[in-house]
C-alpha cells in the first residue's frame, strides 16, 4: 500500500493536492499487525471493522447498552 500512495504522491500529484491515503479493507481487524506494517512516522493511521450487514433493532439497542455501560466506568 506504501509504495502505491509513494508513488500517486511523486509521480501524479499536482500543486494544490492533499496528500493521498490507503484504504485496506480486510476481514478482521487487527491494530497489531496495522502498527508493525507502517512507519512509526504515520500518525494518522486507524483500524476499524465493518459489517457487511445492518443490525437488527435488538442488537443495536444491545450494542449501544453496552457502549453507554462501559463509557459509565
Amino acid at each position: 500500500m506504501q509504495m502505491y500512495v509513494n508513488y500517486y504522491t511523486r509521480e501524479m500529484m499536482n500543486d494544490g493536492d492533499n496528500p493521498p491515503i490507503g484504504i485496506v479493507l480486510c476481514s478482521d481487524k487487527s491494530e497489531t499487525i496495522v502498527k508493525y506494517t507502517l512507519s512509526e512516522k504515520n500518525t494518522q493511521i486507524f483500524a476499524s471493522k465493518y459489517k457487511l450487514y445492518l443490525p437488527t433493532e435488538d442488537e443495536l439497542r444491545h450494542e449501544l447498552k453496552r457502549e453507554y455501560q462501559a463509557l459509565e466506568f
